[in-house]
């Protein structure tokens, strides 16, 4: 069965994970999901990310955790979605909850924060929100 958005599901899966206080998560792997791995741990929102090799090639991801064992990660939010897409320019990147949280861009030059796109003058599609 083919899935109609395997990022949203990426996120659903970090967020039921953490929800149950898991130390890591298995995601089916794509270029894409690893390139939000990389910017969630560069961001540090995860602990580390590798694929595994396997038949499916999965990615797992070693989930962050507070002292008190609380999630680094307190929210995650789809925002273009496949039948909705969302475009902003360069000057209109969204900056999250003041800077705490990070908006993540589909660019020409690739995946990137919002803060990245905007210094780097280009616009893109709106992933996410997480904070």
């Amino acid at each position: 069965m083919t899935m109609t958005d395997p990022i949203a599901d990426m996120f659903t899966r970090v967020r039921n994970a953490q929800t149950a206080r898991h130390e890591t998560v298995t995601v089916p792997s794509s270029r894409i999901k690893r390139e939000i791995a990389r910017i969630l741990k560069s961001e540090g929102f995860i602990e580390d990310f590798e694929t595994a090799d396997n038949a499916h090639r999965d990615l797992k991801i070693r989930l962050r955790y507070s002292g008190k064992r609380e999630p680094v990660v307190s929210g995650i939010k789809r925002v273009s979605k496949p039948g909705l897409r969302i475009y902003v320019k360069s000057r209109e990147m969204p900056r999250i909850l003041g800077g705490l949280g990070v908006a993540i861009v589909s660019t020409p030059r690739g995946l990137m924060t919002a803060n990245e796109a905007r210094r780097a003058n280009v616009g893109g599609e709106v992933l996410c929100y997480v904070w």
